[in-house]
């Protein structure tokens, strides 16, 4: 193991944040990885994946497990699926094009998130109408306490709206190492009825579309909303879109007519919460380097210098106004580091 001290974060997470390891480790295997776990001048170390998720407040004392486990295998098919383990350190939205490439359908709609593949599961991520647990077979984790590898299907998962038995019941218990995911080589169930992945394809003239249009169509449309992590530091969707029952909605209607809503079932309503801030008159605003992106009001943006608390301080702000004027609360998607 190559302990390093003393070391800058600012590179390892997407909002640029400058906060610092007092030791750090990036871990290239299993095994490098359970010695990082058990080393012993080091009891509890942090776990590092993309840093696409996370908010640093402060600097982290102990070591820095950076987790950059690589590989792509099929390990089964059959004539219509076929089944890939991926490493737990895989950007993900390079294995989401690994398999736009070679014909694999069902994370087509999730290009572009940022982060790792390994710390897909715990967030379960989602966008445009999938998330990742309709593609999701299994994973393997290691038990952060006995070094046991143990293996986890869709069921063990519990996955929820951003929600997951690693975010809830085994939180900071495990280290995803590698997941499973099982896909489609032939009829493709594709989702086009989500944002404006219908009317992107209508705009380019595409009536029959696959896979790979689909992919290109979320691209184009997270690209002209998002603003890339390289060059301006945010962490994606900040907040998570609330979800609110049917009988608050239909009183919150009354008032604001136009107010977007997706259906979840018959007594829940889920409302973009990008929507609500916008309305709460955030969208574009900056105090100091901490602000509210021009083109998507759920994203926090760090415009070069602003520290973690103050993207937190512009957090609660937001939150704080959102439910006065809509009696919503909005939860933060990230996680954040105090």
């Amino acid at each position: 193991m190559n302990l390093q001290h003393h070391v800058s974060l600012k590179a390892y997470n997407t909002f640029g944040i400058p906060a610092k390891a007092e030791t750090f480790v990036s871990a290239t295997s299993v095994q490098e990885l359970k010695e990082a776990l058990s080393h012993p001048d080091y009891p509890n170390p942090f776990i590092l994946g993309g840093g696409s998720n996370m908010l640093f407040k402060r600097d982290i004392d102990g070591l820095v497990v950076h987790v950059a486990l690589k590989g792509i295998k099929i390990v089964d098919e059959d004539d219509n699926h076929v089944w890939v383990e991926v490493a737990a350190g895989e950007n993900w939205h390079q294995f989401v094009m690994y398999c736009v490439e070679h014909g694999y359908g069902g994370v087509e709609n999730l290009a572009l998130i940022p982060g790792n593949t390994g710390t897909a599961p715990v967030q379960n991520i989602g966008a445009y109408g999938v998330e990742l647990k309709d593609v999701f077979h299994a994973c393997t984790a290691i038990d952060r306490n006995s070094l046991k590898e143990r293996n986890f299907s869709l069921a063990d998962c519990n996955f929820g709206y951003r929600e997951s038995v690693f975010k809830n019941e085994l939180k900071d218990r495990f280290v995803i190492t590698s997941v499973t995911f099982k896909l489609t080589k032939a009829n493709h169930q594709l989702h086009t009825e989500y944002g404006a992945i219908q009317q992107t394809l209508e705009d380019e003239e595409i009536t029959h579309p696959g896979i790979k249009d689909i992919a290109n169509a979320v691209i184009a449309i997270r690209s002209s909303k998002l603003p890339d992590p390289k060059e301006l530091g945010n962490s994606g969707s900040f907040f998570k879109n609330p979800i609110i029952s049917r009988e608050q909605f239909e009183r919150l209607q009354e008032t604001f007519p136009q107010m977007p809503h997706y259906v979840i079932s018959d007594t829940d309503i889920k409302i973009p919460a990008g929507w609500l801030i916008e309305q709460a008159g955030f969208k574009g605003k900056r105090y100091g380097d901490a602000g509210v992106h021009k083109n998507q009001a759920l994203v926090l943006v760090n415009y070069g210098n602003a520290t973690g608390a103050e993207i937190w301080d512009l957090a609660l702000r937001v939150k704080k106004e959102v439910q006065e004027q809509f009696g919503i609360i909005i939860e933060p998607e990230v996680n954040i580091i105090e």
